[in-house]
């Protein structure tokens, strides 16, 4: 209060020199309200008054005295440049991956088709490039293996097959993709099941669950391929796999029980099938041998009617034991080991305490 002399906002009265009440150099106070008095600090360190006229002064030097003053042009172009020229490198040079193209439009409009490697457009938002996979194989699933989640489908001979399966696709054209379908991927969905359902109503639920699969999944994508160019998608359907075929699950236990029957039937005729070729190979072997014969015989039928009769009486008589056959100059045949063996053997004489043999008993040991 001493320090102030008389007023709350320093000295009113002027200085030793006869300034308006400055403490030093006599030029005056910089405002009107005089600071008071405070401690002395070190020159050059944060805090002292004019610190920041002192900066500002350094800077204009360091940039050759262009430098923004405070005086009232903006210090907000420099940061305007800095963001321009960011923006202008990041939105007029894009990288297109080998496996993309990039599909540059114009004000919204389509302008180009890119390949991959680095290309240049003008900067946003006069021109925009989107990526697309072209080369990467999408799949779409449809229908579900889980039994709570049934996808039904009538056969050709009014039967209901559980079926699941999925798609594979790619894009064939990216403007077309981007362009032309306002959402491909439920596109795609909605005509793979339109041309399943179409094409599993021309063939009956055997070929549908059994070897017809293939022949059915290639007739889908024909079919969906078909329907698509029409549409213009620009994409290409790789191919079709069934993943499950079965009938509903209420009746899939019966249905179980009448194919194992059917494939037991099917077995059983296989085996008859493969029976009735044997035997039909063994009549036309006979068949050609008689042929043979019959050509032999024709050239000489006394010794062939001779020799069939010497082989046929071989094959008979070779199941018993011996036959005398009496010819002119044979000596008969006298079958001593069958006279023998027909002889009356000796009775023996049984133990004391045993019934001797009966005749039957005799009759039968011999």
């Amino acid at each position: 209060m001493n320090e102030n002399k008389g007023g709350p906002w320093g000295p009113s009265g002027g200085g030793e020199d006869g300034g308006s009440g400055g403490e030093g150099d006599g030029n005056g106070p910089k405002s009107p309200w005089s600071q008071p008095p405070r401690k002395r600090r070190t020159p050059g360190m944060p805090g002292n008054v004019g610190s920041f006229d002192d900066f500002l002064r350094k800077s204009r030097e360091r940039f050759g005295g262009r430098f923004p003053q405070q005086d009232g042009r903006p210090y907000w172009l420099y940061g305007l440049g800095v963001f321009l020229l960011i923006w202008l490198v990041f939105t007029s040079f894009h990288m297109v991956g080998p496996q993309e193209k990039g599909v540059v439009t114009l004000l919204g409009r389509y302008s180009r088709t890119v390949g991959p490697g680095i290309n240049f457009t003008l900067p946003l938002p006069i021109e925009q490039i989107q990526k697309v996979d072209v080369a990467g194989i999408r799949t779409k699933d449809i229908g579900s293996p889980d039994p709570n989640s049934e996808n039904l489908i009538l056969s050709g001979d009014q039967n209901i097959i559980d079926l699941a399966y999925s798609v594979r696709w790619t894009i064939r054209d990216p403007q077309l993709y981007l362009f032309q379908l306002k959402d491909p991927d439920a596109t795609i969905g909605e005509v793979a099941e339109s041309a399943m359902r179409a094409v599993v109503a021309t063939v009956s639920l055997d070929d549908a669950i059994g070897a017809g699969r293939g022949e059915i999944e290639q007739r889908v994508q024909l079919v969906m391929q078909q329907l698509l160019d029409r549409y213009g998608a620009g994409v290409h359907i790789e191919g079709i796999a069934i993943k499950q075929s079965d009938p509903p699950a209420a009746v899939n236990d019966a249905f179980k029980e009448v194919s194992a029957s059917q494939q037991a039937a099917q077995s059983d005729i296989n085996q008859a099938r493969a029976y009735a070729q044997q035997i039909t190979a063994r009549a036309q072997g006979e068949a050609a041998a008689f042929d043979k014969v019959y050509g032999q015989y024709k050239l000489a039928p006394e010794v062939t009617r001779r020799r069939m009769y010497y082989e046929t009486m071989e094959r008979v008589l070779s199941k018993v034991d011996k036959t005398v056959i009496e010819a002119p100059g044979v000596t008969p045949y006298l079958a001593l080991p069958e006279i023998q063996r027909r002889q009356p053997q000796p009775k023996e004489t049984p133990p004391p305490g045993q019934q001797p043999p009966t005749g039957q008993q005799v009759e039968a040991g011999r």
